[in-house]
């Protein structure tokens, strides 16, 4: 344990969150029901242009998951899209023509590039995306996303190897390739009571063009209908193409979002 202190947090081996966070996912109902009744407050959230946003569901999730998100953006001016990939049983490496194939087609479609919003394992894919096709691609949220670090310290990853018949360290290049930069503007949206990933694992190198947004207390099965989740990706969504502030944590939800930190284990 001494000997893993002395190396950097992205280099640690982790832990899964424990069983009161992974137990207390329950409280993703209730996310779920404050964000219909503050539906009033989220129609206020910086509009889009028009621009094309491709949602991917998370591990074990289908597009239903992802429905509430997007008829909020839909709402709010933006061109939404389903992967139509049927439910995510996992398989970054299997998955990637078709993935590459779902965006080459509403890229072509729209004739404008594509922002891509992907809730945990998606956020994953998103990633891949961005640094394979950065041409098609205007920006990338990943919500929950075990990206950084140690990837394995999630409540589901002997299950996603199970079921996706790949293991989540055999590619090493790969794995550190999505950890690393992306070529496009990126934010990922992230909660310290996560029950199924380890928050730092989630965790980019902030940059010009790259920052993490902690909401506080959403958890991992609720982070797709979070109110201040999702007033935070409005307002990423909402950034002219080209240009990158930094997330304004002012605000309905400012509450939720503590100031942003270094990040310690």
């Amino acid at each position: 344990m001494s000997a893993d202190r002395s190396l950097p947090v992205t280099e640690r081996r982790l832990r899964p969150p424990g069983v009161g966070l992974l137990l207390a996912e329950a409280r993703g109902l209730l996310e779920f029901n404050a964000s219909v009744a503050l539906a009033p407050v989220l129609l206020n959230a910086p509009r889009g242009d028009g621009h094309p946003v491709l949602a991917l569901p998370g591990f074990l999730a289908s597009d239903l998951s992802m429905a509430p998100l997007r008829r909020l953006l839909k709402v709010l001016g933006y061109d939404t899209y389903a992967w139509e990939m049927g439910r995510n049983f996992g398989g970054v490496i299997k998955l990637r023509h078709a993935l590459r194939d779902r965006l080459a087609q509403i890229h072509d479609a729209t004739g404008r590039k594509v922002s891509i919003v992907g809730w945990s394992l998606g956020g994953i894919y998103a990633r891949d995306l961005a640094l394979n096709m950065p041409n098609m691609v205007r920006y990338v949220v990943t919500m929950g996303s075990p990206f950084a670090g140690d990837v394995t310290a999630t409540n589901a990853t002997r299950l996603y190897e199970a079921l996706s018949g790949e293991q989540v360290e055999a590619d090493d290049e790969l794995r550190r390739a999505i950890a690393g930069d992306l070529p496009v503007p990126t934010t990922s949206i992230y909660s310290r009571t996560d029950g199924i990933v380890n928050w730092r694992t989630c965790l980019l190198r902030s940059s010009d063009t790259a920052e993490n947004i902690e909401a506080l207390f959403a958890s991992h099965i609720g982070m797709g209908v979070n109110a201040s989740v999702l007033w935070a990706l409005a307002d990423r969504l909402a950034q002219p193409e080209g240009e990158f502030t930094p997330f304004d944590r002012s605000g309905p939800f400012a509450i939720a979002y503590p100031p942003p930190e270094q990040a310690q284990s």
